[in-house]
């Protein structure tokens, strides 16, 4: 089938493809089953997500799956991904920057709970999901319809899009940005720097052909994080349980 008889249809699922992403962890993440089988039913839909984009006309080269791109994408990815590691370790390590890393959802977690998010629910229900999602599917989709700069910069919006609702959750758990205008603006800032992250994503993908690269950064930027944040509250607390014994503040020594 041509392209021209093929575009009703590639817009189509373009458009349907960017509205469902929008709204999905917006509206499905919300709901109590899905934070409790979250790995389950990510993987879930990325396989769905698989799935149509297959029965679209979408390829496996489309898609940043082809085999022969393997190689390139995971030397570009640990190379992005290696200062992303290292900022996030010496950022942990000191003093000065630790508060930039609070965060109550990982700060308190148990190394069992620590484990199965940064080896399961990271991997699995985020970054494999997001990135077969948005760097996969609906950027594969959107490059049939639009020009490639227009396509990346749809894709990255929403995104961007994607992040609203555990933005608000997390300025309310961590007790950030009482007042509803400081809200808004946070939540805009974040969703527009997740976007900025979304085109970098995009660029790195682009770049080596494959899905390994964005898929190894965004695995170093969460995992990473959430390791760092939780070092980081323990070490917090060590040094405040320190002084207010009187002791040495050796972790930061």
């Amino acid at each position: 089938m041509n392209r021209s008889s093929r575009r009703p249809a590639d817009l189509a699922f373009a458009a349907a493809a960017a509205a469902a992403l929008a709204a999905y962890n917006n509206l499905v993440g919300a709901r109590p089953w899905h934070r409790r089988w979250y790995p389950a039913v990510n993987a879930c839909a990325a396989g769905a997500a698989l799935t149509a984009a297959t029965a679209a006309g979408l390829t496996a080269g489309d898609l940043g799956l082809s085999p022969d791109k393997l190689r390139p994408g995971l030397r570009l990815g640990a190379a992005a991904a290696a200062p992303v590691v290292a900022a996030f370790a010496l950022a942990a390590m000191t003093p000065a920057t630790r508060p930039l890393l609070d965060d109550e959802r990982v700060a308190s977690l148990g190394r069992g709970q620590l484990a199965y998010h940064v080896l399961l629910r990271i991997p699995v229900g985020t970054v494999a999901w997001e990135e077969v999602a948005f760097r996969g599917v609906l950027q594969a989709a959107l490059r049939r319809v639009l020009a490639e700069p227009a396509a990346t910069a749809v894709a990255s919006v929403t995104f961007g899009l994607w992040h609203i609702r555990p933005t608000a959750e997390a300025l309310a758990l961590n007790r950030l940005a009482p007042s509803r205008d400081a809200r808004i603006a946070a939540v805009t800032a974040v969703a527009a720097g997740t976007a900025a992250a979304g085109a970098l994503l995009s660029m790195l993908r682009d770049r080596s052909g494959s899905l390994a690269a964005p898929v190894l950064v965004h695995l170093a930027a969460n995992c990473a994080g959430a390791l760092a944040a939780n070092c980081a509250g323990a070490l917090a607390a060590n040094c405040a349980g320190a002084l207010a014994a009187g002791l040495p503040r050796a972790a930061d020594g």
